[in-house]
């Protein structure tokens, strides 16, 4: 099988040929037809965060695709299903995050495409109990993006208490804000979107936003505090200054939700202020197999729109540089066809 391969950090990504693996008796392998790229794909291709993957591996965790072999202990899904691989590949079931709803919290998951191969290859195997069945209808390459953007965002605006009447500001217009500022109107709340390229807040108008703000021309703090303040800001953006901006744009009560994992790993958080002003900050992990299957039947309803580009994995690292640069105003999602 063609697979795209890390073998060291801050080089290129390798196109191999890997012989399709075997599957033990709770996995399942899927022949991928759609896998999406992430920003975290191509961090973990550099080595960037503190708990760092080790190579060689095939990142990917947004893999959409049709099981081919099954184990000979899996049960709710079949050969034949077309399932979505997620970034929680696999996790005990048994701590008290596991059997509490926070799956996503397990301190012993694997994660597909960092700590276990992932999508980024003709096949994948993946733990059959976590996979999630992709409703019928849904295109694959809409279903790629909503397996990591889509749920990480819904699961922040879940996180963030948004509902009817709130201003809910989302920093970072792209794969991810696309959906969150969706995700929040869907909740009933009003989107201010913030970022520095026209294109994306012409698309965030076009999806609905209420407001607009390019953070180049103008300071989006002072503009939102101008509306009254955000009741809930979701930091998208790879870019400390963005957290910092996304946290001065709250209002008295309001919640910071972090959700973006900046290389720099640190933003300024004023302790007088956030006491003072009742703010609370939290940090949004994607979600959980439930999260994704809400996800996916929002979409199956008709009421989420997903915005892609497609390229073939032949280009990956061309692909890789185009989202390093901007260049992408939403999700890039490979075709393995």
């Amino acid at each position: 099988m063609k697979a795209a391969v890390v073998h060291g950090f801050h080089t290129p990504v390798s196109i191999e040929d890997r012989p399709i693996p075997d599957v033990g008796p709770h996995e399942v392998l899927v022949r991928v037809e759609a896998s999406g790229l992430c920003h975290t794909d191509i961090h973990a291709a550099n080595g960037d965060w503190p708990v760092k993957p080790t190579p060689p591996f095939i990142p990917g965790h947004e893999g959409v695709g049709i099981i081919e072999r099954a184990g000979a202990n899996i049960t709710r899904v079949a050969v034949g299903d077309r399932v979505a691989v997620p970034w929680l590949g696999t996790a005990c079931g048994e701590c008290e995050y596991c059997i509490t709803g926070w799956e996503t919290l397990c301190e012993k998951q694997q994660n597909t495409g960092y700590s276990i191969d992932g999508g980024w290859a003709d096949y994948v195997v993946a733990d059959g109990r976590y996979v999630v069945k992709v409703p019928e209808g849904v295109d694959p390459f809409e279903a790629a993006p909503l397996t990591c953007a889509g749920v990480t965002t819904y699961k922040a605006v879940k996180v963030s208490g948004a509902r009817s009447s709130d201003l809910v500001a989302i920093f970072g217009i792209g794969g991810l804000g696309h959906l969150a500022l969706q995700y929040a109107q869907i909740a009933g709340a009003r989107v201010v979107a913030v970022d520095l390229v026209d294109e994306k807040l012409e698309m965030a108008r076009e999806l609905g936003a209420t407001y607009t703000v390019n953070a180049r021309e103008t300071d989006p703090v002072e503009y939102i505090k101008s509306l009254g303040g955000a009741d809930a800001a979701i930091a998208l953006a790879v870019n400390p200054k963005s957290f910092e901006q996304a946290y001065g744009s709250l209002k008295r009560g309001g919640t910071l939700v972090l959700v973006g994992l900046p290389a720099e790993n640190q933003m300024n958080l004023p302790i007088f202020e956030t006491v003072l002003n009742g703010i609370t900050v939290v940090g949004s992990i994607v979600g959980t197999r439930a999260d994704l299957q809400e996800v996916f039947e929002l979409h199956a309803a008709g009421k989420t729109s997903v915005r892609y580009h497609t390229r073939k994995l032949d280009e990956v690292n061309d692909a890789i540089r185009d989202v390093e640069q901007g260049k992408i105003d939403a999700r890039l999602v490979f075709d393995m066809s």
